[in-house]
């Protein structure tokens, strides 16, 4: 089981983790934490874009919002 698990640490480290490698050694903090950034604005504008889809569907009144519109209520 231990080299399992060693087997694991070295695909995560050595393989996926590789490119943060290279970020980790910049001395700049905005372009080490692109990928952050990158990811937060990304799931921003997903959840502006579901609200808004959100709010379409209920200005349209397709929504049945009646009490028994799902059994377990």
């Amino acid at each position: 089981m231990k080299a399992f698990f060693e087997a694991i640490e070295d695909l995560f480290v050595n393989i996926l983790f590789a490119p943060f490698d290279l970020l980790r050694f910049m001395e700049n903090w905005w372009a080490s934490n692109m990928v952050n950034w990158l990811l937060a604005i990304i799931g921003t504008v997903a959840f502006v874009y579901w609200m808004l889809e959100l709010k379409k569907y209920n200005d349209n009144g397709e929504e049945d919002k009646s009490i028994t519109s799902h059994s377990y209520l």
